[in-house]
């Protein structure tokens, strides 16, 4: 019964296999390496979305394959293992991998969570303490669960929120999203009237005490009008009354005028400028009387004036809307978590389970047997006890059945003499755990190329493409570039093919502050050697003059260029423009009806180079490495 139960599993493994392999066939082999079909289908369909005219496969088989080639002598260049194509490929292999090296259901829950928490306002008072006073608000909470102290009377004495604390420790609304998220929930999961149990935020030590909760009343749009008495003299907050009511009287009758006189009137620049509109907003987003007048007043009514801290306000409630669904604050939710320290669970969720699949653990018993190791060493965390632990054969973690070593471990740890023995220990463990994880991500990645056919194809896409860049630059653009003689040499091979309508005007321009200077410059130019390289010319020219000078090489044809119009073919002089560079002749110039050099049409002849040479490095392609095309699968292409 064993026997036929493996030879089952056999069969059914063969025949996955198999199933596999002809569900993504092997379309080409170039240089020895397969081409799956599914590779060749993204590709040639990505290619014909971005173009006007899309190709026909036939069409796009040979630029596919002649792509395959470049990147196949790319290999053969040993491009692929330098140290600047790795680090390049790895940060974007390891950026793509992201969204699936996450536990999407650890992700969701979240979200949910916090979706849950927007349906309902909570209200709630605290009690804050610094991170160091743990056992004084453990001593505190205990006292007030035991009835021997009162909520409020703690949170005056103690809390070192001293808004909230004034007021027996009542802070306002919680806002979903808004605050910490280990304050936020554990204030949604303690019942009205109950204390959580102490809590860190990150920015201290809290007890909270949820006062009241309701459904969630969603969001306000309103506009308002402030006339500040903050800090003002009572005759000050006498004169702000009278004028608020004046306003009031003014928008009451005429409401169509409010974001006028909000815009003339309003002391909050802010708002002013938008005629008084604050946009949307939620509960405990503004200070509690505002709040409650937002909420209360109908959509399209004005307000009385009414006092908070700022002064005194008249709103005007422009529209209100629910919470929305789910799918309508989603994005927002997701960017709270990612701001917040919580955006890693789903990712640790993803390792925790990765390390149950491959079995990845340290060994606990042979990390204790460190402290023995290094305690003959020496005192200092020198080179030479680095030196004995790096060939150390204990294991310390294991990873899908493969250990891994003490050496290998602790030469990654930097040698320092500041630093004692005494930590390394638990600096070797805390490395050994790093490196596990790194090995438990990168065997993930390596399953995710096998499972994942849009991972697959973009990591393929990018690796390729950077192994093209370089392979093309170092025999295409960056040879063209660099190799003068060739350029010229296949200009004046093809010079017929370089022909221009017109006559051009052929010279250096020097340009310079006077006309004194300009006339030694060019007295100067006339003593440097005829054949001297214009690159060559313009440096001596800069080294004798300096900035006072500026020289530029023209070539153009009547109509082209103003400056070279008046210089050579009789038009009229600029108008000088507000410009240092008001002086200037041509020197050495002369009309020629085509081109002496490749420097006359640099652009075109480089680029037909950079063709010609293309074209002759596909030639050597083709023949140095084979190509075989399976026409039967080619036909499957959808």
């Amino acid at each position: 019964m064993k026997k036929q139960f493996i030879a089952a599993g056999l069969v059914c493994a063969t025949l996955l296999a198999v199933t596999a392999r002809n569900a993504d066939p092997v379309l080409m082999t170039v240089a020895g390496k397969d081409v799956h079909l599914s590779e060749f289908e993204y590709l040639f369909h990505k290619n014909n979305s971005q173009q006007v005219q899309p190709q026909s496969i036939d069409d796009y088989v040979g630029m596919f394959v002649d792509y395959k080639l470049k990147v196949a002598d790319a290999e053969a260049e040993g491009i692929d293992t330098t140290a600047a194509f790795i680090g390049e490929f790895t940060q974007f292999r390891d950026e793509l991998s992201e969204p699936y090296m996450r536990d999407d259901a650890v992700l969701d829950s979240m979200v949910m969570q916090a979706y849950d928490h927007m349906k309902e306002e909570l209200y709630v008072s605290h009690i804050m303490l610094p991170a160091d006073k743990k056992p004084l608000i453990d001593s505190l909470r205990t006292a007030i669960v035991e009835g021997k102290a009162k909520f409020e009377d703690m949170a005056r004495e103690y809390s070192i929120d001293k808004s909230s604390a004034k007021q027996g420790g009542r802070m306002g609304y919680v806002v979903p999203n808004r605050f910490p998220w280990d304050f936020e929930k554990a204030a949604f999961d303690t019942p009205v009237g109950q204390l959580s149990p102490v809590v860190n935020s990150g920015f201290g030590l809290h007890i909270i005490r949820p006062e009241s909760r309701r459904p969630a009343r969603g969001e306000v749009s309103a506009e308002h009008i402030l006339r500040v008495t903050r800090n003002a003299s009572d005759s000050v907050k006498t004169r702000q009354k009278q004028i608020i009511d004046s306003i009031y009287q003014v928008v009451v009758a005429d409401p169509s005028a409010f974001e006028d006189v909000a815009r003339r009137l309003s002391e909050d620049p802010g708002s002013a400028r938008n005629g008084g509109s604050l946009g949307w907003f939620g509960p405990g987003m503004m200070v509690h009387e505002f709040d409650s007048v937002s909420f209360a007043l109908p959509v399209g009514q004005i307000s009385e004036p009414f006092t908070t801290a700022f002064g005194w306000h008249i709103i005007k409630k422009v529209d209100e809307r629910g919470i929305g669904s789910l799918a309508d604050n989603k994005d927002k939710i997701l960017k709270a978590i990612q701001n917040s320290p919580r955006a890693n669970a789903p990712r640790q969720a993803y390792l925790e389970r990765q390390k149950k699949l491959y079995k990845a653990s340290v060994y606990k018993d042979n990390l204790a047997k460190i402290d023995e190791i290094v305690k003959p060493l020496g005192e200092r965390m020198d080179s030479s006890v680095m030196a004995v632990l790096s060939r150390s054969e204990l294991p310390v973690y294991t990873v899908n059945g493969v250990d891994y070593t003490l050496g290998e471990v602790a030469s990654t740890i930097a040698p320092s003499h500041s630093r004692g023995v005494k930590t390394l220990p638990l600096e070797i463990e805390n490395a050994a755990v790093n490196m596990m994880n790194d090995r438990v991500y990168e065997i993930s990645r390596e399953e995710l190329v096998k499972t994942e056919p849009d991972y697959r194809n973009l990591v393929n896409e990018y690796r390729d493409g950077i192994l093209l860049f370089e392979i093309s630059n170092r025999n295409v653009w960056d040879r063209a570039a660099r190799d003068k003689a060739g350029v010229e040499a296949f200009f004046n091979e093809n010079r017929t093919n370089y022909r221009w309508d017109a006559p051009k005007f052929k010279s250096f321009v020097i340009f310079a502050t006077s006309d004194s200077l300009l006339a030694e410059a060019l007295e100067f130019a006339a003593t440097v050697p005829s054949d001297i390289a214009p690159a060559d010319f313009t440096k001596t020219m800069r080294e004798r003059f300096g900035r006072d000078i500026k020289v530029e090489r023209v070539i153009a044809a009547k109509g082209e260029n103003a400056i070279t119009d008046y210089l050579a073919f009789g038009g009229e002089k600029p108008k000088a423009e507000a410009s240092r560079w008001s002086s200037y002749a041509a020197f050495g110039g002369r009309i020629i009806d085509a081109p002496e050099e490749a420097a006359d049409v640099r652009g075109a002849v480089v680029s037909d180079y950079q063709a010609a040479l293309e074209k002759e490095w596909l030639s050597r392609l083709h023949k140095k490495y084979p190509v075989k095309i399976n026409k039967k699968v080619l036909r499957q292409v959808k």
